[in-house]
Parts: C-alpha cells; sequence; structure tokens
C-alpha cells in the first residue's frame, strides 16, 4: 500500500515537471535573447559613443559635445528675437557632421557671455520646411546650403556676420563686440562698453537665469 502510494506521488510530481518545463524554458530562453541583444547593441555602440571625429548620427550635438543642451531646443523664435529687437546668433548645423559636432563648443562658449543679451538659435537644417521661398523672419531665409553656417543679425535685422565653417571664437567675439558697442579685445578683456563721455558703463552678466 505504502510503496503505491509512493508511485502516485512519485507520478505527480513527475506530471507537475512536465508542466512548468516549458515555462521555465521560455523564460530561460527570453533571458538568452535579451543577454545577446544587449550584447549586441553595446558592441554596435561603443564606436558611436566616441564619435567627435566622424559623420555618424550619435544625437544632438550640443548636450553631447558642447556639454550645453540648454541651447535646444531655441527659447526663442525668429519672430520673437526680431520683435524684441534683440541681436540673433543663427547657426545652421546637422547632427550628423563631424564638423558641426566640433564648432558646437564655440557656439557653447559665446553663450556663455552674450546668451543674456542676445538670442542664440541654432537650427537643424533637417528641420526647415521646404519652401520655395521664406520671409525675413524665418530662418531658411538666411541658410545658404551649408553647414556649418553662422549669421549674426544686428538689433535692427542687418546681417553683420555671415561665415561658412567652423569660425574662430574671437571672429565672432569681435562682431558681438561691435553690435555691443564693446571696447575691442586689445584694449579690454572684459566686456565694458566704449567711453561715450564721463560716465563709462561695464557689460556685466545678467544674474543665472533659473
Amino acid at each position: 500500500m505504502k510503496q503505491q502510494q509512493g508511485r502516485e506521488q512519485q507520478s505527480r510530481a513527475r506530471m507537475g515537471l512536465a508542466r512548468i518545463r516549458p515555462a521555465v524554458h521560455q523564460i530561460l530562453s527570453g533571458l538568452l535573447l535579451v543577454i545577446l541583444l544587449s550584447v549586441s547593441l553595446l558592441g554596435g555602440a561603443s564606436p558611436a559613443l566616441a564619435g567627435l571625429t566622424d559623420d555618424r548620427f550619435d544625437g544632438n550635438i550640443f548636450p553631447l559635445y558642447a556639454g550645453n543642451g540648454s541651447l535646444v531646443p531655441p527659447k526663442v523664435t525668429m519672430t520673437e528675437s526680431r520683435q524684441r529687437q534683440r541681436p540673433t546668433l543663427l547657426f545652421f548645423y546637422v547632427d550628423d557632421s563631424s564638423d558641426c559636432k566640433s564648432y558646437a563648443t564655440v557656439i557653447s562658449r559665446l553663450d556663455e557671455p552674450y546668451g543674456w543679451a542676445a538670442d542664440f538659435i541654432p537650427i537643424s537644417v533637417d528641420m526647415l520646411p521646404e519652401k520655395a521661398s521664406y520671409d525675413p523672419n524665418e530662418p531658411g531665409y538666411y541658410y545658404k546650403g551649408y553647414v556649418p553656417q553662422t549669421v549674426i543679425l544686428d538689433q535692427a535685422g542687418k546681417v553683420v556676420l555671415d561665415a561658412k565653417g567652423a569660425v574662430a571664437y574671437e571672429q565672432i567675439d569681435d562682431v558681438f563686440r561691435q553690435v555691443f558697442d564693446l571696447l575691442p579685445r586689445a584694449e579690454s578683456a572684459a566686456l565694458k562698453r566704449r567711453q561715450l563721455n564721463e560716465v563709462s558703463t561695464e557689460l556685466v552678466a545678467e544674474p543665472t537665469r533659473p
């Protein structure tokens, strides 16, 4: 009698194992697939993570290479900048260009002393609408078909710089100094206004924005 009961228990145990074995196999197969996919993705992504000198897409260039994700998306539109009569810097770029990746750091550095007094508007040319013509208040009006391209408009909306390719920090700094009527860099490393009368004012940075 006891032997028969033992055999019945063993039979029920085997039946239970038979029922759960497919589920266990499925779970293990799923885990293996996840591990294989992770290894594959990491192996394929490693070269792209260090892609400063290549023309591959890694993501937006400003947080990745310029350390300044606050520039994208732009805080204002070009129309708003014109309405406020502020100087405007347009930077035309694509995310899969090594030239744009390296030059983004220059734009980011310029944002530190001038970003509070001028509007910086990075424009991914892939996002420009395809139109036969553009209004002067649209970035596409100033785009010449190459990247990187830097355009600066003064307070009146006049183009004071239209540069192709990577431009030296000092060259753009000189343009901004003229726009804001500042002393030349040779006369003052600090951003000081030209002396118009007995009173000389200094261009001080705006308090840190929240």
